[in-house]
């Protein structure tokens, strides 16, 4: 960054030299070049606010550097002035040029929304010479082509090289054909076993809907998880239980090109935020949600993003824009701000938020008790969250994945409490359900060993789980403690040890480690790990005390 703006005045003195020259030029205000620098530094500690106003203070170097048109476009584009940042690009592309990949992705898409899709065309052209620069450049280009050949001459012609982006984009554009096609290119995308696509549950089900087809969109809401499923399919199901079918159709359209490209782009958003690239991820979904701001949706994305740069202000300002009419976006909103005033302030004041907004809510979903649930299993309220697991379980199917996820966090619970009746209850009901669910048999299993209870039975359970996650921290170090309960030390070291490497800032996996050492006497490792468990900020006060006790006595061989 510093080299840029280094190099920025150079070439802004040796400009001006010129500049004093000429007969008819205005002469050059140091205060612009003061201005531009701050807004350049401003963007680069992402003060995007502070940013603009720095640039708007210098536009006048719009006239004659390109890259501050640059800058100041994507400043704007932050910002979410999408049109303001259009209409700068094309005063400046009439002017000086503004030659640069997003100036001219805006002037095609001012084109194709004023449905002017041969003008979009050549403009696109003007985009290819970019496509070389890095993969991303390259999807938009290729993919755009596709869609504005799809808007003049309505057919679908993809040439298949992105893998699942090609499966998406012919999905949508088969949709805007209204082809027969649509349905099973929504439903392969749905049930891939390899990745999650429920998303494109929302908008399979919005073209039924239009399509009149309620019944195929009623049956189909039925085999949707209540507890399980992403934010958007959540709402989704509570707009089709309550037959608020039309709520589909409101914010989506294949039939709408503005839409469909929305939804493009917040799949380019989502690639950049992958990569934690996220100013480039909020420009392109503030561009989605120029194109289609019906779709408020993907606000969260943009949200989670300021949220991950602990922008707390402007998370807090994206999430505000959730209201009750949507009630599981409004819960999703109440939750992220809760957990910045837990970051900002204390536990105490962020429950007492969520509380404050649960009276909101007359008719609770059966995902906003289970989240209730675990919220006060966080904050160890444990016979709250008790209570509200004992709702939410009412309106579950008791042979139901969900039924048996709700048995297994009231189990625990239970345990908590040190209720190991109910709590081995609980836990045996949900694996009856979900056999080989690993984190229910690890539980199960490890609280057992902790108790001296069944040990041979809890070993056999461990070992099921780790043959389902073998890369797992807590259930590698289960099994690894169950070997040691035993007084197998060999084998448990070899568990324990990869716990350790797996995640060395768990404090209780570096307990039993140390454990283990000592018992093979490696005393001096051991006396290291134990002191990595007792420095863990993760530690609470029970086994600080216990680890303190090692390090002055070490173990006896009844430990």
């Amino acid at each position: 960054m510093f080299l840029k703006i280094f190099c920025f005045i150079i070439l802004i003195l040796y400009q001006t030299n010129l500049y004093s020259k000429a007969a008819n030029e205005k002469e050059f205000n140091q205060k612009y070049l003061s201005n531009y620098l701050s807004a350049l530094l401003s963007f680069d500690n992402q003060k995007n606010n502070d940013a603009l106003k720095f640039f708007e203070n210098s536009k006048i170097l719009i006239q004659s550097h390109d890259s501050f048109l640059q800058e100041y476009v994507f400043s704007l584009l932050l910002d979410g002035q999408v049109k303001k940042a259009i209409k700068q690009v094309k005063y400046s592309n009439t002017s000086i040029g503004g030659d640069f990949f997003e100036g001219n992705l805006l002037l095609i898409l001012d084109s194709i929304n004023k449905k002017k899709f041969k003008q979009a065309a050549l403009k696109l052209k003007k985009l290819e010479k970019f496509k070389e620069d890095d993969s991303y450049k390259f999807i938009i280009y290729s993919s755009l082509k596709s869609y504005i050949d799809l808007f003049i001459y309505k057919k679908s012609d993809i040439v298949e090289q992105f893998g699942k982006l090609d499966l998406i984009n012919m999905a949508f554009q088969n949709c805007y054909l209204n082809s027969k096609k649509t349905e099973p290119y929504f439903l392969n995308l749905i049930n891939d076993p390899q990745s999650d696509y429920s998303r494109y549950t929302f908008f399979y089900l919005s073209n039924e809907v239009s399509n009149n087809d309620f019944a195929t969109v009623d049956n189909f809401a039925d085999t949707i998880d209540p507890l399980r499923s992403s934010l958007l399919i959540s709402q989704v199901k509570k707009w089709i239980d309550e037959k608020k079918y039309k709520k589909l159709t409101q914010h989506f359209s294949c039939q709408n090109e503005n839409d469909i490209l929305a939804e493009f782009f917040f799949l380019i958003s989502n690639f950049y935020s992958s990569q934690s690239r996220f100013d480039y991820s909020n420009i392109y979904l503030n561009i989605s949600n120029y194109l289609n701001p019906k779709f408020y949706f993907n606000l969260s994305l943009i949200a989670e993003n300021y949220q991950s740069n602990n922008n707390y202000d402007l998370a807090k300002k994206t999430f505000e824009k959730f209201d009750d009419k949507d009630e599981i976006f409004f819960w999703y909103k109440t939750k992220k701000i809760a957990r910045i005033i837990a970051e900002e302030e204390n536990y105490d004041a962020s429950l007492n938020y969520i509380l404050k907004n649960l009276e909101k809510f007359n008719n609770k979903s059966t995902k906003m008790i289970y989240d209730l649930a675990n919220i006060y299993k966080n904050f160890k309220k444990y016979d709250e969250a008790i209570n509200y697991y004992t709702l939410a379980l009412k309106n579950l199917d008791k042979n139901s994945m969900a039924y048996a996820d709700v048995l297994y966090r009231r189990g625990g619970a239970y345990e908590r409490l040190k209720n190991y009746d109910l709590a081995d209850k609980d836990l045996l009901n949900s694996i009856k359900i979900r056999p080989d669910e690993p984190y229910t048999l690890n539980y199960l299993a490890y609280s057992w060993l902790e108790r001296g209870y069944k040990i041979e039975e809890a070993i056999e359970m461990l070992n099921q789980a780790y043959k389902g996650k073998e890369e797992d921290p807590y259930i590698t170090d289960s099994v690894g403690w169950g070997y040691y309960l035993t007084g197998n030390y060999i084998e448990a070291e070899k568990y324990l040890r990869k716990a350790v490497e797996l995640l060395p800032s768990d404090p209780v996996a570096s307990d039993h480690y140390g454990d283990v050492l000592w018992q093979l006497n490696r005393k001096i490792q051991a006396n290291y790990f134990w002191k990595s468990a007792l420095n863990s900020d993760e530690a609470d006060e029970e086994l600080k005390i216990k680890v303190k006790e090692k390090l002055y006595n070490g173990l006896n061989n009844n430990s």
